[in-house]
């Protein structure tokens, strides 16, 4: 058991968190859906990182939502903070010290598709590492050798599915692309991307979904479409944008995610 494990497993007492989710670049407001809130900052876990970037809080977050118990990450650093690409990992593998078997990530993500703009939700089937980075590498064992086919769980994803449709939500889906920031991509980057099958871009996600396979979980996966791709009909990103984009879908992302969980069950 790690030090985080073990401060963490003291913490929630006699919470048993069948979820957790990791909300991106704006998205805390989810966590004003959790009732009989508990809050310990990740200064509070050894080993936890502290987020560097505006819009990530770094809290851990235990209650109940739609009367589950689910745990609530609000906020993760990045690899482009420090060019740790496992800086994540002492979260992940708290996670599954936890018995905690599946977790949702969600994302900021600019669009490629000039038919999924801001304020959409698209759900990630797929992703490609444009990153040159892996947090596996420097591991040592065979463990690091982790097969990527399924990366993000198809009963899941029929999960997410199905509760956008009761939600009345336009969730769309594609292909996520990792850069590792933090500048943001060029028009030239973008269109590369278009061509080797990407939908969207960011800058996170994918070394999360990495670990979280090495140690056994399950994951799905949601990004907040905050902006078209630099170049699209002239856009120009920006973290304001980000961060003001991100906030306008607080309200579909509750909706979803407190659906989802209502809804999982046992075999999913």
């Amino acid at each position: 058991m790690t030090p985080a494990t073990d401060r963490l497993r003291h913490w929630l007492g006699d919470a048993r968190p069948e979820l957790a989710v990791i909300l991106g670049s704006s998205l805390g407001g989810l966590a004003d859906a959790v009732a009989n809130a508990r809050v310990l900052p990740y200064a509070g876990v050894p080993r936890f990182p502290r987020p560097s970037v505006s819009g990530h809080s770094g809290e851990v977050i235990v209650g109940d939502v739609a009367g589950r118990s689910v745990l609530l990450l609000k906020g993760r650093a990045h690899p482009y903070e420090d060019g740790d690409a496992a800086v994540m990992r002492p979260v992940i593998e708290a996670l599954a010290g936890l018995g905690i078997r599946r977790v949702l990530l969600t994302n900021a993500a600019g669009s490629l598709l000039p038919a999924v703009g801001p304020g959409r939700i698209m759900l990630i089937t797929d992703h490609i590492n444009l990153s040159g980075m892996n947090p596996l590498i420097g591991e040592a064992g065979d463990e690091r050798f982790v097969s990527m086919t399924g990366a993000y769980d198809a009963s899941l994803a029929e999960g997410l599915r199905a509760a956008a449709k009761a939600e009345a939500i336009d969730l769309a889906e594609g292909v996520y692309a990792w850069f590792s920031g933090p500048s943001f991509e060029t028009p030239a980057e973008i269109r590369m991307a278009r061509t080797l099958g990407a939908d969207a871009v960011g800058m996170s996600t994918v070394p999360e979904t990495i670990l979280a396979r090495r140690f056994g979980l399950r994951v799905a996966a949601l990004s907040v479409i905050t902006n078209l791709g630099a170049g699209i009909g002239g856009a120009s990103p920006s973290h304001a944008e980000t961060k003001s984009e991100g906030a306008k879908a607080t309200a579909d992302m509750t909706r979803l995610v407190t659906r989802f969980v209502q809804d999982l069950d046992h075999g999913r």
